[in-house]
């Protein structure tokens, strides 16, 4: 059986002899930082698709006290190198714990990127309505709490910071362990708003789909209007690169369960994994023609649902 990597191989010589013979030049490969690997998606990215979910960083922003996830410099004009390759036309700039709930890089990154960005921040329960509104109109369309890692508001503001955005139609956007997940379903089923769940729920392997993590995020799906982001395959895969196969279980569970809930994103710039051993984005965006084999349900994961997650 060929591997992956010459399957990717073998389809860009395809796409590169099917090129020349029409009189067109190949795509040159293309070096992004914090990525490995210079190729293009081995499919047609349809026009709009849309990273949900990535980071910048800079070094002149100060990092929260206490924040221990401190990456090097990555920045706008990085993140349109990955953009160019991968063929994306949107995207979504995640607040990460490092600078807590001090949002002004964000909001300064928004405003470089332009329309075609939305931002996710870090909040507290102090917010005013005034800053919400600015927020809002900077393209801030939710707030992310987590317990992972530290960094950004206290937990126990969850709930006061979901009150206030409710109107603004926002959405929290959670970062935890499956089995906390379980912990807090009650909490979460009683929000005002929708929870989206950052990297596949972080459920474990290989418990996958069978972790009962999955059945809450299943109920607050159907009944709570909940949403899953397609990423980090790459942080809990103990099969590794360029398969991570073990992932790919938990994955096709929710594209079969709700495909009209998922989004992709590729995590740029993979602040968690060491600085020599970066996923190529490529690949992760290869994986989801595995995961939704289906143009019609993958172009809808892309392309559709984001833009009515995030409003583009």
């Amino acid at each position: 059986m060929t591997t992956p990597i010459t399957r990717r191989a073998h389809l860009a010589a395809l796409m590169a002899g099917a090129a020349l013979g029409a009189g067109l030049r190949p795509a040159a490969a293309q070096t992004v930082p914090w990525s490995a690997g210079t190729e293009r998606p081995t499919f047609a990215v349809p026009p709009g698709a849309t990273d949900c979910h990535h980071h910048i960083y800079d070094a002149r922003f100060p990092a929260a006290s206490g924040a221990t996830l401190r990456p090097p410099d990555a920045s706008v004009a990085d993140y349109r190198l990955l953009m160019r390759r991968l063929g994306l036309s949107r995207h979504v700039v995640v607040q990460p714990s490092t600078y807590g709930v001090d949002n002004s890089l964000l909001v300064q990154s928004l405003e470089e990127f332009g329309p075609t960005a939305r931002g996710i921040a870090m909040l507290d329960a102090s917010v005013t309505p005034e800053e919400l509104k600015r927020l809002d109109g900077a393209g801030i369309r939710g707030v992310r709490f987590g317990t992972r890692l530290p960094g950004g508001a206290p937990f126990t503001d969850l709930v006061p910071v979901a009150r206030k955005i409710a109107d603004l139609g926002w959405h929290i956007q959670l970062v935890s362990d499956g089995d906390k997940i379980v912990d807090l379903a009650d909490t979460l089923k009683g929000l005002p708003v929708p929870v989206v769940f950052d990297h596949m729920a972080h459920l474990p392997e290989p418990a996958g789909p069978d972790h009962p993590g999955f059945t809450v995020i299943a109920d607050l799906i159907e009944k709570h209007g909940a949403w899953v982001k397609l990423t980090g395959a790459y942080i809990l895969s103990k099969v590794g690169p360029p398969t991570y196969a073990d992932r790919s279980r938990l994955a096709r569970a929710y594209v079969q369960r709700a495909p009209e809930r998922l989004v992709w994103g590729s995590d740029w710039p993979h602040p968690t994994a060491p600085a020599d051993a970066k996923p190529d984005d490529a690949v992760l965006l290869d994986l989801l023609a595995d995961w939704a084999p289906d143009e019609a349900v993958r172009n809808r994961i892309l392309v559709a649902n984001p833009a009515k997650l995030y409003g583009f």
